[in-house]
């Protein structure tokens, strides 16, 4: 659900936080009954237009009432407002807690000296936004940075994509990516673009990774923006054979987050493994 402080300008573009970092908004009617029928899922509260009816709609009132999750009534236009989806709301939606989910500022307040994250920039497909969650998720990295422009909100779209991990995925707000860059670096991160073809890039299995590592991933067609390169402090790339000259954005985040996995797994004592996140609800597909 999208709030005035989200539009440019607001006081979320002035802090770089928004009331919005803390829940997710599922909208159309089977995503939100799914929500409410998974117990892993804290749902703040479901918003309903006036006019919704059927058998779904009487089953997401069934199910919230066996919750205690208040459902809300307002006009079939408010509903559109707030999912900022308007062809796809189907009248409902709801408000869903991401426990992992928080400012960029705060979610680097909680980390060590030693931590990894991607940045997304200008990522425009659901589909590969919600795959990289549930990719850096499964890896153990400690952040995705989410810009609240540029890159798709977590819809029911990524959601799926996810196959339900974006509720439970390590996602850091920003304003846009750059902000998010300059962020990272004021906290002693390294920030390397992933780049195919950028001279002076080095091989992803070559380098080594400083303590504080923020990999940026640029978008589907045109790559890294303009405008981050000057937030970079070098390049890496992924070696490639057989004359392929690139990889969808997804593989080639899985590729970067498995590496770095690698590499913390081969420093962390002997003996024990780096500790395991939970598991999540899968939603079908």
């Amino acid at each position: 659900m999208r709030s005035p402080d989200d539009q440019l300008g607001g006081p979320a573009d002035r802090q770089g936080a928004s009331p919005r970092d803390l829940f997710i908004t599922v909208y159309g009617r089977k995503p939100v009954l799914e929500a409410l029928s998974d117990p892993t899922l804290t749902v703040d509260k479901v918003i309903m237009a006036v006019h919704a009816r059927g058998d779904i709609v009487a089953e997401i009132i069934d199910a919230a009432a066996r919750r205690q999750i208040p459902v809300q009534r307002a006009s079939a236009h408010r509903v559109k407002v707030l999912a900022g989806n308007g062809r796809h709301d189907q009248g409902v939606l709801a408000d869903v807690k991401a426990p992992r989910m928080r400012p960029l500022d705060s979610g680097l307040a909680t980390l060590g000296s030693t931590a990894a994250v991607l940045v997304l920039d200008a990522i425009t497909n659901p589909a590969n936004v919600g795959m990289i969650l549930r990719t850096a998720t499964a890896a153990g990295m400690d952040g995705v940075v989410l810009p609240r422009r540029g890159v798709p909100a977590i819809d029911p779209l990524v959601i799926k994509a996810s196959a339900g991990v974006a509720f439970h995925a390590p996602v850091l707000r920003a304003a846009t990516a750059e902000q998010g860059c300059a962020t990272l670096r004021a906290a002693g991160f390294a920030v390397l673009g992933l780049s195919a073809s950028a001279p002076g890039a080095r091989s992803l299995f070559n380098h080594a990774p400083p303590p504080r590592v923020a990999y940026v991933l640029g978008n589907e067609s045109a790559g890294l923006s303009p405008g981050i390169t000057a937030y970079l402090t070098g390049r890496v790339s992924i070696p490639m054979a057989g004359n392929v000259e690139s990889l969808n954005v997804a593989s080639a985040a899985a590729v970067v987050c498995f590496d770095w996995a690698r590499r913390r797994a081969g420093s962390w004592p002997s003996g024990q493994r780096p500790p395991r996140g939970r598991r999540h609800h899968q939603i079908p597909k």
